[in-house]
């Protein structure tokens, strides 16, 4: 799973004006339907935010990575948001989120949005490329360190 085959550098958005979780959600929904990845803003709204009731997606470290599923995403998708500052998501760690990572598939790519989500996972435990990614002031500061970590 090479992460650029998903992200678009228009579905990063670096500071973001949302101050809270649904609103950060929301917010990264909105870049996607900017972008031309998906048509039905609506129900991925609804479909990733009723996944994050039965569970935070504030994984730790700073990070969150909301997802869901819904048949108004053709193409598994990726925004990414860094927040103006940190916010809380219900984290596991309790500590607030500096990036947020949504991922949106259609429902019959479940094997692929898991890969995704590993690989999002993988870098991000990697304690350089996540302090040079918080640290980043910009969507194509963000975009060009997700590139210089992903092989084409």
């Amino acid at each position: 799973m090479n992460l650029l085959d998903i992200l678009n550098p228009a579905c990063i958005k670096a500071p973001m004006a949302a101050t809270d979780k649904r609103g950060v959600i929301e917010e990264l929904v909105d870049v996607l339907v900017a972008g031309g990845r998906i048509s039905d803003p609506a129900t991925l709204k609804e479909a990733v935010w009723s996944r994050e009731q039965t569970r935070t997606t504030g994984i730790g470290h700073g990070l969150a990575i909301p997802h869901g599923k819904c048949s108004g995403v053709s193409d598994l998708s990726m925004a990414i948001g860094k927040p103006a500052t940190p916010i809380d998501f219900a984290a596991i760690d309790r500590k607030p989120v500096q990036l947020v990572i949504l991922l949106a598939s259609p429902p019959d790519r479940a094997s692929d949005h898991i890969q995704a989500l590993a690989r999002v996972s993988r870098l991000m435990t990697m304690s350089d490329f996540r302090e040079q990614i918080y640290a980043a002031g910009s969507a194509a500061e963000i975009y060009e360190l997700f590139k210089s970590h992903e092989t084409p």
